[in-house]
């Protein structure tokens, strides 16, 4: 039993309600007594790889039913307790850190009615006076504000944050993200912490749209000045991801486990991972479906016709208007049915058709099912379109609304144009064949190595021959064999700490730090040479080679396809930017395949010499130990 000592005793229970104080249950005769206590978890920095602050943990005596706060905040709330339960825990955390005198700040949970309640009770002006009395700094105490329920009322919430912020002490929104916590609470609270759930935070490093919430949080904390807390780190893959994307702090079992002292350091295989500098690979996620891609097109304004105009007005519009394609019919402001230009003018133009249909309404010679499209529609609907079967739209083209208002027509090329621009761009973020990173996320793993200061190796894989190969059996075995190299690249790196990314046709770029590189480069270009062989037909395989015309168009006999790796080790401050990273390995990439050798590092070494270097230097290191 943590019984405080009996002046602190008395200052706490001085506090409690007459439920507290008279109430039977056990968590009322447990506070009386002074049978709470407090274990402390650290918060490292992770930057530093030190010990930044401590959580207070409230804890019951050990192997009783009210051991876990989880049990103790249920019974709090049979018992009707609640604010005096929270009330009791802050005393119980500063008296405690007090008696311990260590260093480092202190992070306190309250919810919002509890400190409300608190510093009505121990009157604005003595908080600090209070704190001190534990023998504690207040600018060292953080209250973390855990919103166990909605906060009741907020004008009285803003007296108290000033109570707290004039006696020196900060505050901290907890749980951030967790469906609780909301962004007005953070704008009202304007905290100086706030902890990132740890929903967004495990298995970041697998879930790109976990680091794209987590990078938008940060832009929040950006705004408003909030230092950000990542909780529940488990994993040194985690671990490393959260320190590249230059989250601050950080709370978790990898760090250091709730203990009854402060701990002074974070535990071992964390701090292994805060001082390595390589940096982590990001999950990706490729660009999305964009909406409103057409507002970027030229949308025709155009007139309209209604139900109740006559063919004979229909034509005298496009003979005024000779560039309008189709015309639509809208009741009010919706569309309702679309009329081809050259149809109806084909039907105009027939014997008696003024004199029978001329006053006639239009409705009749149009298209009742046109092609409707939203403004902000995505790319999907649009693609939707072009490979269903009615087909009409590159003719009449389509109709173009705002919010289900008619706003002007579209062309069938500008639909095409839309969804091949928009392809071109995703293409940019993932290769559509591989969905392996393109050239944009390519480019900023390059510059975040630079940036860092981390030696790494760039190599450039290309196909020799492929040309040929593609041409002669065709696209469909061709992508086969792009897909194979992306399978046998992924496999052999470390996703960990080499980057495999697709830079469009036959064309890779892998990013290693791994040591063993040359290793893993000869083993793709071997296991490539192996299965590729696969693709080929028995006579190819038997000759060794295929005969196809070459760029000129001359038939010629081409050896079976094979992997060129040309790498370039990059070493600190030897580059700014990442465009002359990959020009250089670009380089090397010619090098590779003017040689004919499986790899080679820009500089003249081959496979070969570079293997013996490899040996050399592990010979050395041998001596050397």
């Amino acid at each position: 039993m943590h019984t405080p000592p009996p002046r602190r005793l008395e200052a706490m229970t001085a506090l409690l309600s007459p439920a507290a104080l008279q109430g039977a249950g056990p968590l009322a005769r447990l506070m009386r007594q002074g049978g709470l206590h407090c274990v402390f978890q650290p918060l490292a920095d992770l930057r530093e790889g030190s010990v930044y602050a401590h959580e207070a943990l409230i804890r019951g005596p050990q192997g009783s039913p009210l051991h876990t706060p989880d049990q103790l905040l249920a019974c709090a709330a049979r018992e009707r307790i609640l604010l005096d339960f929270e009330l009791v825990c802050v005393f119980t955390a500063l008296e405690q850190w007090g008696r311990q005198q260590a260093a480092g700040r202190l992070f306190v949970n309250i919810s919002a009615d509890a400190l409300v309640h608190g510093v009505a009770l121990v009157g604005a002006q003595r908080l600090g006076e209070v704190v001190r009395g534990f023998g504690l700094s207040a600018r060292m105490v953080v209250l973390e504000i855990t919103e166990h329920e909605r906060v009741t009322d907020m004008p009285q919430l803003r007296q108290a944050i000033k109570a707290v912020h004039g006696c020196g002490a900060r505050l901290a929104l907890d749980d951030f993200g967790d469906g609780r916590s909301s962004l007005r609470l953070w704008s009202e609270v304007k905290p100086d912490f706030v902890k990132v759930d740890k929903y967004f935070i495990r298995d970041i490093s697998d879930h790109p749209e976990n680091l794209q919430m987590l990078q938008a949080i940060k832009g929040i904390a950006d705004v408003f000045g909030t230092t950000l807390i990542a909780e529940g780190i488990e994993t040194r893959d985690d671990l490393r991801a959260l320190r590249d994307l230059d989250i601050p702090y950080g709370q978790g079992w990898l760090l250091g486990r709730p203990a009854t002292a402060p701990r002074a350091a974070v535990d071992g295989p964390a701090l292994d991972v805060l001082h390595d500098r390589r940096v982590a690979v990001l999950p990706h996620l490729g660009q999305t479906a964009r909406p409103g891609i057409l507002r970027s097109l030229l949308v025709v304004q155009a007139p309209t016709a209604s139900p109740a105009t006559s063919n004979d007005a229909v034509a005298a519009m496009f003979h005024e208007h000779t560039d309008l394609h189709a015309l639509a019919v809208v009741d009010g402001t919706r569309p309702v049915a679309l009329i081809n230009r050259q149809q109806f003018m084909n039907h105009y133009a027939t014997l008696y058709f003024r004199e029978v249909h001329g006053r006639k309404s239009c409705l009749a010679f149009a298209n009742h099912a046109p092609r409707v499209v939203e403004l902000d529609c995505d790319v999907d609907q649009l693609v939707g379109i072009l490979t269903s079967q009615d087909q009409r739209y590159l003719n009449d083209g389509y109709i173009v609304t705002d919010n289900g208002r008619y706003l002007g027509l579209g062309t069938g090329d500008q639909l095409v144009r839309a969804v091949t621009e928009t392809r071109i761009e995703a293409a940019r973020h993932a290769n559509p064949l591989t969905f392996l990173p393109g050239n944009i996320p390519i480019s900023l793993h390059m510059q975040r190595l630079l940036e860092s200061g981390t030696e790494f190796v760039a190599c450039y894989a290309d196909l020799n021959n492929f040309k040929p190969f593609n041409d002669h059996y065709g696209y469909w075995r061709g992508d086969q064999m792009i897909r194979l190299v992306a399978r046998l690249a992924t496999a052999h790196c470390d996703a960990r700490r080499d980057f495999v990314g697709h830079v469009g046709g036959d064309d890779f770029m892998l990013i290693f730090q791994s040591s063993n590189w040359l290793q893993r480069c000869k083993n793709i270009v071997d296991e490539f040479a192996r299965e590729a062989l696969t693709l080929f037909d028995e006579p190819a395989r038997q000759a060794g080679g295929i005969r196809a015309e070459d760029r000129h168009g001359v038939q010629r006999f081409f050896p079976c396809t094979t992997l060129a790796i040309g790498a370039v080790r990059i070493t600190p401050g030897r580059f700014r930017h990442a465009e002359e990273v990959a020009n250089l390995a670009a380089l090397a990439k010619r090098e590779a395949k003017q040689t004919a050798s499986g790899v080679v590092l820009h500089g003249g070494l081959t496979e070969s010499s570079l293997g013996a270097l490899a040996a050399t230097r592990a010979l050395q290191d041998v001596l050397a130990a």
